[in-house]
């Protein structure tokens, strides 16, 4: 069932992938950061407050929001820093790369995570889950040959190394929800919550320094939809995802391998909305990528 549920989350991950793309584009990141961040608390902000009034209903309806401690409070503060800082480096990536050079980079986090689960968990791959991986690793560095016709040269770009750090980063994450779903034993609308509460007020910190007080910044700030949508769609994801980590079964080397599946949605769709170049060179490196997440899968 966990596998299904990652699934679900892959599915809800590239739709995401897709309408960040267009928040971004030609806009200040770190207010779309903030509104998409914002608009998550506000949707899981009634379900605070129905736990509160109402607990038994929420219980019913399987989204009530627990009380817990300053100490886990602190546990999701840590996670909140983490991903506040993946992110700032995966948008403003983003905003100045293809999202078919991003998204492939972006495949490489399930290898980062593989050696976390390894050392840390004590999962054990077997010998089609090595070829799996790096297969992936493989596939993304053919990206790179394919980014350099793109006038993007992998060695010297800044937002290359910004996307990576943040790839490392998000694989973090996904080890330290392990700990938080299984060992603090959190549902996952209250890591949700608290989470996007934590991040919203650090952004807003980051926005009091570097986007309130100057004036041409907000003036090239454009609202879009968009910006909502990635805020909704990326909770999706978050919800399908932890509920399947919370499964004893689950492993998170398979889980995050399976959420790399979103590839297909952001390449091939996003070329096309987006019309970038060079779509049918990535088609090749995209099955290999493809390629390794089935010998995981199968394995």
């Amino acid at each position: 069932m966990w596998m299904y549920l990652g699934l679900l989350a892959a599915l809800f991950l590239g739709l995401h992938n897709l309408c960040k793309k267009h928040a971004v584009h030609g806009n200040e990141v770190f207010p779309v950061l903030f509104g998409t961040i914002g608009s998550g608390f506000l949707l899981l902000l009634p379900f605070f407050i129905g736990s509160v009034y109402y607990p038994e209903y929420t219980k019913q309806i399987g989204f009530h929001i627990t009380s817990i401690s300053w100490e886990t409070h602190g546990f999701i503060f840590i996670k909140s820093i983490i991903m506040t800082a993946s992110w700032v480096l995966a948008y403003q990536a983003l905003k100045h790369l293809p999202i078919t050079i991003v998204t492939p980079i972006r495949s490489a986090g399930p290898f980062f995570t593989f050696i976390g689960a390894i050392l840390i968990y004590q999962e054990r791959p077997n010998f089609l889950q090595w070829i799996g991986f790096f297969l992936i690793i493989f596939s993304v560095l053919l990206y790179s040959k394919i980014g350099k016709k793109e006038g993007i040269n992998f060695k010297r770009n800044k937002w290359i190394f910004a996307i990576i750090g943040a790839t490392f980063l998000g694989a973090s994450s996904g080890l330290y929800d392990k700990f938080l779903i299984q060992s603090l034993a959190l549902n996952p609308q209250t890591l949700q919550f608290w989470f996007c509460g934590y991040t919203t007020l650090i952004l807003l910190g980051i926005l009091s320094i570097t986007w309130f007080p100057n004036t041409k910044k907000r003036k090239e700030f454009t609202w879009r939809w968009t910006i909502i949508a990635v805020g909704i769609l990326l909770q999706a994801a978050d919800y399908f995802y932890f509920k399947a980590l919370q499964d004893p079964d689950a492993l998170i080397m398979l889980l995050s391998a399976i959420k790399r599946s979103q590839i297909l949605i952001a390449v091939v769709i996003g070329g096309l909305v987006f019309k970038e170049k060079n779509k049918r060179k990535k088609l090749v490196p995209l099955f290999g990528i493809m390629m390794g997440v089935f010998l995981i899968l199968y394995s």
